[in-house]
């Protein structure tokens, strides 16, 4: 048996490893889009490092474009296995994967009338809504907690990580050659006490873990409520100084999360009296299957529920869904907030608010998750006194706001927390992913103390045996 990393090896984005079995069956966890990665990005996603077409079979862990973004592409260039996940994840992964390929024909649409101007030849984009739905059919849903025979050499059996609705770490049983190894695949873990969601699972003893790192060297920030940092930015920018507030947010999770702290606001009679924009027609759909799944939330939420049926909902909220009503957006001068993807600031709607807005210091960008350093979002949070946004340069006249406490990750006590149900000296091999090689050095050591012995940060495209 091998494993081959093809993403998110030393860095965050575009998840890919491969598990190669003896007997020549290939098993693909995730299927992720680079993203933030500056001129890396587009190189690295049209390239896969492997052959789709030798795939036998995709498990996904969560329905985030990092971990699902390249799928079509997948299915464009040859695989046509089935696609594992749990029910939540195909309800999101279905909505989320249209509005990319959406976004990216837009983008290309955008980036084309420039390079037609310039006499320079066109580009065409990753893959199209079309190649987006080719991929439905191949989807199988499995529930959690319940073992499932993929087939007579692999069992999967799903348990939740609280990262977002529908993420699962992914137990593997393999046989080979009459001998059963034991993997899982931590996809991204979410944090003990999260707000909405319930608490990551403990899960069966391993031999080999694949984990991921992103917040391997940090604990995040608890000094203060979200909703009361959140309400610091918006009395700030629209009762202070009269401008706007721009929040980039991921359309699944941080979204929810934002709007579950407003409506406490409400509840507690201290939201400030605006309009609250969600401009992205995919946090609708996103909003609309997560109410659709309470059976995710945890207690707190479940208690909400009983007083008040719509804990995504207040005064003030509205989504906008056409693209003429993003654009009149920016012809406003009232205050008020909006929300809008993507949450690195890389792509979507959020990206043209912010080149229309970021040159006035009456308003306020606010980063509420991690963004890739090469990304908008990261370049912004940095302090980079000026950006390029769509091939122009803008300096940075808008305040910079930045909530780290913020993220569906969890830090290093959470990920230690999950990782408390194993026995280190079953684990043979502890691989490190989704995390930037510094942070994973120092969460390296971190484990190496705690016992476990054989820890390993593999490099992009690089195949490990596991004898």
């Amino acid at each position: 048996m091998k494993i081959s990393f093809h993403g998110a090896a030393r860095t965050v984005t575009g998840s890919k490893h491969i598990i190669h079995l003896n007997s020549g069956k290939k098993i693909l966890l995730d299927c992720g889009l680079f993203q933030g990665m500056g001129k890396e990005t587009l190189p690295l996603n049209q390239s896969f490092g492997f052959e789709p077409s030798e795939l036998t079979y995709v498990i996904i862990s969560h329905a985030h474009i990092d971990h699902i973004g390249l799928l079509p592409k997948l299915v464009k260039e040859g695989f046509n296995g089935p696609i594992y996940c749990t029910e939540p994840t195909e309800d999101l992964a279905k909505a989320l994967l249209i509005d990319s390929a959406h976004i990216q024909e837009s983008d290309i649409a955008f980036i084309n009338k420039k390079r037609e101007k310039e006499g320079r030849e066109k580009v065409e984009p990753l893959y199209t809504e079309e190649d987006a739905y080719n991929v439905f059919p191949l989807i199988r849903n499995v529930g959690y907690n319940t073992p499932h025979a993929i087939d007579e050499d692999i069992e999967l059996l799903y348990t939740d990580t609280g990262h977002i609705l529908g993420s699962a770490a992914v137990n593997l049983k393999l046989r080979e050659d009459g001998k059963i190894t034991r993997l899982t695949f931590s996809g991204d873990l979410g944090r003990y006490r999260d707000v909405i969601l319930r608490s990551p699972d403990t899960f069966p003893q391993a031999d080999v873990i694949i984990m991921e790192s992103t917040y391997g060297d940090r604990l995040h920030e608890s000094s203060k409520p979200i909703a009361d940092e959140l309400l610091h930015y918006i009395e700030d920018a629209c009762l202070h100084k009269k401008g706007k507030l721009i929040i980039p947010a991921f359309s699944v999770g941080r979204t929810q999360e934002l709007l579950y702290a407003l409506n406490r606001l409400e509840l507690e009679n201290r939201l400030p009296d605006l309009d609250y924009i969600v401009d992205s027609p995919l946090s609708l759909k996103a909003t609309k299957i997560i109410k659709s799944h309470p059976e995710c939330f945890n207690n707190d939420v479940q208690r909400l529920l009983r007083q008040d049926d719509d804990v995504f909902k207040f005064k003030g909220l509205t989504f906008t869904e056409s693209v003429d009503e993003s654009i009149a957006l920016n012809g406003r001068h009232d205050p008020f907030v909006i929300i809008s993807a993507s949450g690195m600031a890389e792509a979507g709607r959020v990206k043209h608010h912010i080149a229309e807005n970021i040159d006035n210091p009456k308003n306020t960008i606010l980063i509420v998750g991690y963004c890739e350093p090469e990304s908008l979002g990261g370049r912004l949070s940095a302090g980079a006194t000026h950006v390029g946004i769509f091939g122009v340069q803008h300096e940075v006249r808008a305040e910079v706001g930045v909530i780290r406490s913020m993220s569906a990750h969890g830090d290093y006590e959470d990920m230690s927390q999950w990782l408390g149900c194993q026995d280190p000296k079953e684990v043979r091999k502890l691989f490190l992913v989704h995390g930037e090689y510094e942070v994973q050095q120092h969460f390296k050591e971190r484990l190496i103390h705690k016992g476990f012995t054989d820890v390993e940060i593999p490099a992009l495209h690089q195949t490990i045996g596991l004898g």
